[in-house]
C-alpha cells in the first residue's frame, strides 16, 4: 500500500507540473506572435512616430519578460507547495502504517487473551454447575432423612408417652386395690411370672388386653435396646420374670425405663435436628455463594465474547 501511494503521488506531481508548464509555453507562443505582429506594425508606422521601432520592440519584449518571470515564479511556488504536501502525505502514511501494524498486533493479542478467558470461564461454569447440583442433591437427601427421623421420633415419643401413662395408671390402681386387700388381688399375688401377672391384671380389669400387648412390645424393645443375653425368640416378658414377686415394683421399673427411653429419644431428636440445621445452613450457603460465582462467571463470559467480537471487527 505504501509503494502504491508513492506511485500515485508521483503521478499527481507530474500532472501538476504539466498543468503548470502548459500555460507557460502557451504564453511564450502568444508573446512571440505578439512581438512579430507588433514589430510589423511599428515598421509600418515608423514615419509617424518619434520613437524608433527597435525601442518599442525592446520595450514589449521587456514587458513580456517580466510577465513570464512572474508566472514562472508563481508556478515554482505552486510546485514547492505541492512537493511539500507530497512529503507530508508520505510521512503521514508511514505513521499510519506503523500505527496500523501495532493496532493489528494488539487486536490479535486481545483476541488470544479473550479466547483463553472464555475457555477458563467455561470450565469454571461447568465446575460451579456440578458443585451446585451436588449440593442441591445432598440438601434434598438430608431433608428426606431428617423428615423420616422426625416422623420416627414423633411415633416413638407418642408410644413412650402412652406407655408411661398406661403404667402410671396401672400402678395407681394396683396400689389402691392392694391397700384394700380385696379378693381380686389373690389371683395377682399367686402369679408366678410377669406374664401371668399381666393376664391377671387383664382379668381384674386393671389393664386392657390391648394395653398388655403394648406393654409386652415395650418390654421386648427394652430388652433389645439393653442388649440382654436372653436367647432369641424368648417371650417378651422373660427379662422381668425375676420381678414377679412384686408386680407393683416391676411396673414402676418399667415406667422408669419408659421415661428414660423417652428422655433419650428427645435428646437424640434435639441433637439430630441441630446437626441437620447446621448441615442445611452449610449447604444453602455453598449453593448461594456458588450461584453468585456462577452469575459472575456468566457475566464475565458475555463481556469476554463482546470484547473478542469487537477485536475481530
Amino acid at each position: 500500500p505504501f509503494r502504491l501511494e508513492q506511485l500515485c503521488a508521483g503521478w499527481l506531481l507530474d500532472r501538476r507540473i504539466l498543468s503548470l508548464t502548459l500555460p507557460f509555453v502557451a504564453t511564450m507562443k502568444r508573446a512571440c506572435a505578439s512581438i512579430a505582429f507588433g514589430a510589423a506594425l511599428l515598421v509600418g508606422q515608423a514615419t509617424a512616430s518619434d520613437v524608433s521601432p527597435i525601442q518599442k520592440v525592446v520595450q514589449m519584449i521587456s514587458d513580456f519578460q517580466g510577465k513570464i518571470i512572474k508566472e514562472g515564479e508563481e508556478a515554482h511556488k505552486l510546485y514547492a507547495e505541492f512537493s511539500e504536501w507530497c512529503e507530508d502525505r508520505n510521512r503521514n502514511l508511514a505513521h499510519e502504517i506503523k500505527n496500523g501494524k501495532a493496532e493489528v498486533a494488539s487486536l490479535k493479542a486481545t483476541i488470544a487473551e479473550e479466547e483463553a478467558t472464555t475457555a477458563s470461564l467455561n470450565a469454571k461454569i461447568d465446575e460451579l454447575s456440578a458443585s451446585i447440583a451436588t449440593d442441591e442433591a445432598d440438601h434434598k437427601a438430608a431433608t428426606e432423612i431428617r423428615d423420616k427421623e422426625h416422623a420416627d421420633f414423633v411415633a416413638e415419643e407418642a408410644e413412650l408417652v402412652e406407655t408411661g401413662d398406661m403404667l402410671s395408671r396401672a400402678v395407681g390402681i394396683l396400689e389402691r386395690e392392694m391397700a384394700k386387700g380385696g379378693a381380686s388381688m389373690l389371683q395377682l399375688k399367686n402369679a408366678e411370672s410377669l406374664s401371668q401377672a399381666l393376664r391377671a391384671m387383664v382379668d381384674i380389669s386393671v389393664m386392657s388386653s390391648s394395653d398388655v400387648s403394648k406393654l409386652q412390645a415395650f418390654i421386648q424393645s427394652s430388652q433389645g435396646a439393653a442388649g440382654d443375653d436372653s436367647e432369641p425368640g424368648a417371650p417378651a416378658a422373660a427379662v422381668y420374670e425375676g420381678h414377679s414377686g412384686n408386680i407393683v415394683d416391676t411396673l414402676k421399673d418399667l415406667q422408669e425405663k419408659a421415661e428414660e427411653q423417652l428422655d433419650e429419644a428427645r435428646k437424640t431428636e434435639t441433637k439430630d435436628l441441630h446437626n441437620f440445621q447446621r448441615l442445611k445452613q452449610s449447604l444453602e450457603d455453598e449453593i448461594k455463594f456458588a450461584n453468585e460465582d456462577l452469575e459472575k462467571a456468566k457475566k464475565g463470559l458475555a463481556e469476554s465474547a463482546e470484547t473478542k467480537a469487537k477485536a475481530e471487527g
